[in-house]
């Protein structure tokens, strides 16, 4: 790893015995650390570095000869560094200074070890499939960042009274969803707000999206889970005017009469996987699917 770059929260600082190791093992590496601008000044504010650094602040700033992105938070500041990365192939490896994180899976107690790994080779690659989406009429709000890691959500604004979702399927009718609102996930958002919607949790290799509803007004309404080479179509019908659609943690409000267009994007993300963590680990983990003592013997 001989030039990287870290990003963290700029808002505040939660976790700078973390930071401090992570800059000591690549400093005794020998990489070339490059840290995001705002969370720079935030380190230097509050003397949390022992020397300055190279900085980046957007996506011009990087390009394909950095080996890795460092992530310290959770599963949010991975998912605002994508933004950063985009289609640079560059992996991130997230520690997790959050609370839940499936994406950022490092935990404190295990950063020197785990990033050992890595340095000696001992990882995968695990590839993500990203959603892009196209708006008609075009919304400048996602213009240029018109993709999302997790999922993409419409969602019901300033009413209580439901929306309709006409969703179509490679432009075949499939229903029209009355609900609080629609989510395509990816694998990788399977675990997070498709989750909470009684959605599946579908392993990160799968090369399935999910459609889980919010809230569904009719109860036969299920998640489905369908091809990520599908390509889905969307109009809303709803009471009030506008409507909410986010990206991951962006989003914007759009007129009813919005045509969506939802399809596996050209790129994929790329994540690190120390050979000491896996997908089924963090299950277990974070949905302490092992918290059954009838479990024990066969741990």
């Amino acid at each position: 790893m001989k030039k990287v770059a870290i990003y963290g929260q700029s808002y505040s600082i939660s976790a700078e015995k973390e930071i401090q190791i992570l800059l000591q093992i690549l400093n005794e590496n020998g990489s070339n650390c490059f840290i995001e601008k705002k969370f720079y000044e935030l380190l230097k504010k509050e003397n949390v570095l022992e020397k300055d650094y190279e900085t980046f602040t957007n996506f011009d700033d990087l390009n394909s000869t950095f080996d890795v992105m460092f992530t310290l938070g959770g599963d949010g500041t991975i998912l605002r560094a994508v933004t950063y990365i985009r289609n640079l192939n560059i992996p991130i490896l997230g520690i997790n200074t959050g609370r839940l994180g499936f994406l950022a899976t490092i935990n404190k107690d295990t950063i020197k070890e785990s990033i050992d790994l890595v340095i000696k080779g001992e990882y995968r690659i695990q590839e993500r499939t990203v959603l892009s989406v196209k708006i008609t009429p075009q919304t400048d709000e996602f213009s240029e960042l018109n993709f999302a890691l997790n999922e993409i959500t419409i969602a019901r604004k300033n009413t209580t009274s439901m929306i309709g979702i006409k969703t179509s399927l490679n432009f075949e009718y499939l229903t029209n969803y009355w609900a609080d609102g629609l989510i395509i996930a990816t694998p990788t958002g399977s675990t997070g707000y498709s989750l909470s919607c009684n959605g599946p949790v579908i392993s990160p290799d799968s090369k399935n999206l999910v459609i889980t509803p919010i809230a569904p007004h009719n109860l036969n309404a299920r998640p489905m889970v369908i091809s990520d080479e599908t390509n889905i179509q969307l109009s809303i019908d709803s009471r009030e005017k506008d409507f909410l659609i986010s990206l991951d943690s962006r989003i914007t409000t759009v007129p009813k009469n919005t045509e969506i267009f939802i399809e596996k994007a050209p790129f994929t993300i790329k994540t690190i996987i120390p050979n000491n963590q896996s997908f089924l680990q963090t299950l277990r983990t974070k949905l302490l699917w092992g918290e059954d003592t009838r479990n024990e013997t066969h741990l």
